[in-house]
């Protein structure tokens, strides 16, 4: 999370795409880091962005079971 926030301040792309077509929003999601879904929410990520398997971070943190995630992302 410490290094979220160091990259982010330093003005690190957050809607960058990675493999797949993921972007950090949609990795953090997926995997269940609430921090990170919350730091990059409130840099301004499009929490409405398409990318990988399960569509956008939302129906990703959906279908893991990350109910916390998918309150901060509704």
């Amino acid at each position: 999370e410490a290094t979220a926030q160091k990259l982010l301040g330093e003005r690190a792309d957050g809607q960058a795409r990675s493999g797949y077509y993921r972007i950090p929003l949609y990795v953090a999601a997926e995997k269940g880091h609430k921090g990170i879904v919350e730091l990059l929410v409130d840099k301004g990520a499009d929490v409405h962005a398409e990318g990988g398997f399960y569509g956008n971070a939302l129906q990703a943190a959906s279908c893991r079971g990350h109910e916390q995630i998918v309150r901060l992302l509704v």
